[in-house]
């Protein structure tokens, strides 16, 4: 290993840190756990520090500390857009926990509305809702991760998640407490700050007939099985559609459907999925995300744009 990789794997956590974050979080700050169990992909080497809050509360407590202490951090959620280096990753990576995976439901007159923690399941929060009548989430079915994380990226099918949004609270360092704030929706990304952590989110629908809407929705997730590798490990789709075609048809038109690099393969079921299939590393996925990327420029001249991030160190 060169003197730059090592140099780049020292934690940026002191004792003092390490003490101060045990006070705060007691066994629910563990130091220098890999986090590939914690990743769709399964992969990913140690955080200086990994830390779950379970209220509003303690995850305020935390933004203070990396404030003060200019420690850089992130949210981990469910783990499946992101790919984490083998080398692990010099931050405290934060996942939430107790109240933050709430979803309640509202029936109305003619809306049902929904209120989720940031680290909600995707799939709790459409089943309770298509069983009150929300119409419109089958567009939502089958969309793997977390409340918070879709909101980030603005998930979704025919329709997104920020469609339905009506409130959301966020926290940060620099305004730990929660507080209500006003975010613009595009395709996989938002105006939601880099800084910010969703705390909760309030959705809303119209009221529809829970029978149909449930039967919609397991008809996508039915369909969905189907076409997609979801019994493997993956990050779901790994590129952006590019405006007018899709990220699969290209990869898959490039020659590059069944792909290995280690033990990652571009899936042979859905091109724009790399599959952990035998004990692959980050960095093979990270060779074979860059050679299926160069493939598609050489072939059409299009940049593919990444759906995940890559964190962390890469060795």
């Amino acid at each position: 290993m060169s003197v730059t990789a090592r140099r780049a794997m020292r934690s940026l956590l002191d004792a003092s840190d390490r003490e101060t974050l045990a006070a705060i979080f007691g066994d629910r700050a563990r130091f220098d756990e890999p986090l590939a169990p914690y990743t769709s992909w399964k992969v990913g080497g140690p955080a200086d520090a990994s830390i779950v809050a379970e209220s509003e509360a303690e995850l305020a407590a935390l933004m203070r500390f990396c404030f003060k202490r200019k420690v850089p951090w992130l949210v981990l959620g469910s783990g499946s857009n992101l790919l984490v280096g083998d080398g692990g990753i010099r931050s405290i990576v934060l996942r939430l926990g107790g109240r933050f995976a709430d979803v309640a439901v509202d029936v109305r007159d003619d809306r049902v509305v929904v209120v989720a923690g940031a680290s909600a399941g995707m799939a709790a929060l459409t089943a309770k809702a298509a069983s009150a009548g929300a119409a419109g989430i089958a567009s939502l079915a089958g969309i793997p991760g977390t409340v918070g994380g879709s909101l980030r990226m603005n998930a979704g099918t025919d329709r997104e998640i920020g469609d339905f949004v009506r409130d959301v609270w966020v926290q940060s360092p620099a305004k730990p407490d929660a507080a209500a704030v006003t975010i613009q929706y595009f395709y996989r990304h938002t105006t939601l700050a880099r800084d910010a952590v969703v705390s909760r989110v309030v959705l809303e629908f119209e009221r529809g007939d829970s029978a149909s809407i449930r039967a919609e929705m397991q008809e996508r997730l039915v369909r969905r099985k189907s076409t997609q590798p979801i019994a493997l490990p993956n990050a779901g789709s790994c590129f952006r559609n590019p405006e007018g075609d899709k990220a699969a048809r290209l990869i898959e038109a490039a020659g590059a459907k069944g792909w290995r690099e280690g033990g990652a393969e571009v899936s042979p079921l859905h091109a724009n999925f790399i599959n952990n299939v035998d004990g692959a590393s980050a960095r093979d996925i990270a060779v074979l995300l860059a050679r299926v990327r160069r493939a598609v420029q050489e072939r059409f001249g299009v940049e593919l744009q990444l759906e995940v991030h890559l964190v962390g160190v890469f060795v």
